[in-house]
């Protein structure tokens, strides 16, 4: 009898664990926000995957962002995180800056183009073709290279090599330095290193120095240890090497100097305290994708998603081969249903309607992505599935022209960068 209870104990032991670990629906149909830009789509006829950025709230991050830099630092827009011409103009008006940071050369010939008043300042080292190219490509006006493009260099053997492009095309060639504040991924790492560079940019009559920049993302995501301690460490060495190469040039000192630093993540670490920064960057906290959502950006908003019509809407969950939906859709309430989009695999995460899942057992698709959600789920072929980007610089560039919503409205399409310089 106590065998036989002792059964019955552990069966309804293991029934109740079930019950608490087995999933619970957490399938919603749109909210009114997602049901507007639906019908925003629809109005337009749009019918395709798209990239829908909400203005206001792109606006809102704006302000968000000039609020915390207050005048204290200069600004400096991370292009490749809002690669847009449009978007950039946007930006550049409402935050008053001319100032930009790019990633990529054809870029950098667009925008030497179309906005001949931007002061450009490379985020990169650039393989010395590259700077070749834009050059060659280079269609003259306004802009000038001479005194409004800035590379950016690494090495002494990437000064080296600017210094025998310059001379070769007899062009004025302004230069920053890369400093190694802690994230390893380059830069100088020791004065006699700063030093080289700094006697080599000084021989060359076409190289001109203008600053440093050193970039610092890694303070906000170190697995131990306090963001502002890694931040001292950073401005500490950054202050030495600035300190160092001030002392070197003496009267050669640039008046104008660049002293760069920041990006989304740790922007909000300087709102107050005396730095030796006299400028901040940051681009993708006015967007916020998923990769951005940490504690120094929970005052902005998401402003952008993926918007991508259900092609195909079924009330099961079937798996080909050995068919285990049955399992999954009977363990998961949140697998009942099925549905597949209009393309796939985008670095996003399904946020409305709220509960979708990737089925890995069932793989990814470029062409028709399986979702599967919960039968509190009404979707239906030709409605909407909305994702929210993890990261904006790759993700924006994979769906044409940015649809742009206001107010319930797509008002605009904004074109993306183009791999065609002209």
């Amino acid at each position: 009898m106590k065998r036989r209870t002792l059964l019955l104990g552990g069966v309804a032991t293991t029934l109740g664990l079930a019950a608490v670990l087995r999933p619970r629906d957490k399938g919603q149909d749109h909210s009114e926000y997602f049901d507007a830009i639906s019908s925003a789509l629809d109005g337009v006829g749009q019918a395709r995957p798209t990239l829908v950025l909400d203005k206001p709230l792109l606006e809102a991050n704006i302000h968000t962002l000039m609020s915390h830099i207050n005048g204290r630092f200069a600004y400096r827009v991370v292009a490749k995180s809002l690669p847009s011409l449009p978007l950039l103009e946007t930006v550049m008006q409402v935050t008053g800056s001319n100032r930009l940071m790019l990633f990529h050369q054809p870029f950098i010939n667009q925008v030497a183009v179309q906005f001949p008043q931007a002061d450009i300042l490379l985020g990169k080292p650039m393989p010395v073709a590259a700077a070749r190219n834009f050059y060659r490509q280079f269609p003259g006006g306004a802009f000038d290279p001479q005194r409004q493009l800035r590379w950016l260099l690494d090495t002494p053997e990437r000064v080296a090599q600017y210094a025998t492009l310059a001379s070769e095309l007899e062009q004025q060639m302004p230069v920053c330095i890369e400093l190694d504040v802690g994230l390893h991924r380059g830069g100088v790492r020791s004065d006699e290193q700063l030093v080289t560079m700094l006697g080599q940019i000084q021989a060359s009559p076409y190289l001109q120095f203008c600053g440093l920049m050193g970039y610092e993302p890694h303070i906000v995501k170190m697995p131990v240890g306090d963001p502002l301690d890694y931040r001292d460490e950073v401005v500490s060495l950054y202050r030495h090497y600035a300190d160092l190469a001030k002392d070197y040039l003496g009267d050669a000192w640039p008046q104008d100097v660049i002293l760069n630093a920041g990006g989304s993540p740790t922007y909000q670490l300087y709102d107050r305290g005396e730095y030796p920064f006299n400028e901040l960057s940051a681009g993708s906290c006015l967007v916020k994708p998923t990769d951005f959502d940490i504690p120094t950006l929970a005052d902005h908003k998401a402003a952008s998603y993926i918007a991508t019509p259900v092609l195909k809407a079924l009330d099961t969950l079937e798996i080909p081969g050995i068919d285990l939906g049955g399992l999954q859709s009977a363990w998961n309430p949140n697998r009942a249903r099925t549905f597949f989009t209009y393309g796939g695999y985008w670095k996003a995460i399904p946020e409305s309607p709220q509960g979708l899942l990737n089925n890995s057992l069932f793989g990814r698709s470029t062409n028709q992505e399986m979702l599967n959600g919960s039968r509190s789920i009404t979707l239906q072929p030709d409605d909407w599935v909305f994702l929210r980007p993890t990261q904006s610089e790759f993700v924006f560039l994979q769906f044409g022209d940015i649809a742009v919503y206001d107010q319930g409205k797509i008002v605009d399409f904004w074109p993306v960068f183009s791999e065609n310089p002209a």
